[in-house]
């Protein structure tokens, strides 16, 4: 496949009506500050795409192209019903991805829309998320960026994941990032060797589908913070509040599987996508543990102990943002030596 970054290619501008190889541009269905959406007909068998462009201006951001080679790369070799296809294309005339058209919304906009959702209905879309994902890790791919605005799911809550741009696959060539944000993912879902400035395994997507759980549960994120930061250090200093105290319907089993997705420790953590599964498919098999979560959450009530966490938590602020960077800084691309340089080395 051609590379998405090619000095050949180039962004397009499409209109409605307008065609782009054997693509036919019906509409744009969302914008970002970085790309496009368009619902397309390929012509050549008539079914309905979606193509996705980048803006023209994206075009000098190599962190931007980079994301969007990666993402073509990975989503051209995978095959699921639980994952986006993307497909493949050579001698295209623009800089642009062609993927399946998915019926349905972002699991953001479907959370927004009915608030919190019944332990069924939520289970029933983790337990698709973990299939999708057991597959996507079987053949070596962690997504690194789960979050409810990388999932599609539709009115009968079938889910699809999408967007593979800061996804690691150990056949393909290791994609290096000076930016702490586009090699982290996004703090609200990430793990704690995530925000540790380690690279994340499929434990970690575990993780954050165990936030996503607890959010589809509760309505509320597990974590929370004035700034990406103060996310982070709660996330490395607490426990959540427990799902049953925002909502007493969700069972103990239910909230016991929540507290193994979202143990601090990868190796504390179901291994793999199919265990978390399992334990969703069996509740009434699931065994409850005397959790030191659950006895923290009743020290942590009292105001003066409250009082005491919200400093120590201010005070860490200062040294998670240095480790962070630090992490970042590590991990950026060694510059070039000067002609100098060179000439002194030898």
């Amino acid at each position: 496949m051609a590379s998405a970054t090619s000095p050949a290619l180039r962004s397009v501008s499409l209109r409605a009506g307008d065609q782009i190889d054997h693509f036919l541009v019906e509409c744009v269905t969302a914008r970002s500050g970085m790309s496009s959406i368009f619902r397309a007909t390929d012509m050549r068998s008539g079914q309905p795409v979606a193509i996705k462009v980048p803006h023209p201006e994206m075009e000098n951001d190599p962190v931007f192209l980079a994301r969007f080679e990666r993402e073509v790369e990975i989503g051209s070799h995978l095959d699921h019903p639980g994952v986006m296809k993307v497909f493949p294309g050579e001698d295209r005339g623009g800089l642009y991805m062609a993927m399946e058209w998915v019926e349905g919304r972002e699991l953001r906009k479907y959370l927004m829309q009915r608030g919190k959702l019944s332990p069924e209905r939520a289970v029933a879309i983790a337990i698709g998320l973990c299939n999708a994902l057991e597959y996507i890790h079987s053949r070596g791919v962690v997504h690194r960026d789960l979050k409810p605005e990388n999932i599609m799911v539709d009115d009968d809550g079938h889910t699809k994941l999408i967007d593979f741009g800061i996804a690691s696959c150990a056949s393909s060539r290791r994609l290096t990032f000076g930016s702490l944000s586009h090699m982290m993912g996004t703090p609200d879902y990430i793990s704690p060797e995530q925000v540790g400035g380690k690279p994340g395994d499929a434990r970690s997507d575990i993780y954050a589908l165990g936030i996503m759980l607890y959010e589809m549960l509760t309505g509320k994120a597990p974590f929370r913070g004035s700034n990406p930061f103060a996310v982070m250090n709660d996330r490395m200093l607490n426990n959540p509040i427990p799902p049953r105290e925002l909502d007493p319907s969700i069972s103990p089993q239910l909230q016991e599987v929540i507290y193994r997705a979202l143990r601090r420790d990868p190796a504390a953590r179901y291994a793999t996508a199919d265990e978390f599964a399992w334990d969703l498919e069996h509740l009434d098999q699931v065994q409850v543990a005397d959790r030191p979560e659950l006895r923290e959450f009743d020290w942590r009530r009292t105001p003066l102990n409250k009082k005491i966490l919200r400093y120590t938590g201010l005070a860490l602020i200062p040294l998670t943002i240095f480790t962070l960077l630090l992490a970042a800084s590590q991990r950026s691309p060694a510059q070039p030596r000067s002609p100098a340089q060179q000439h002194a080395k030898r």
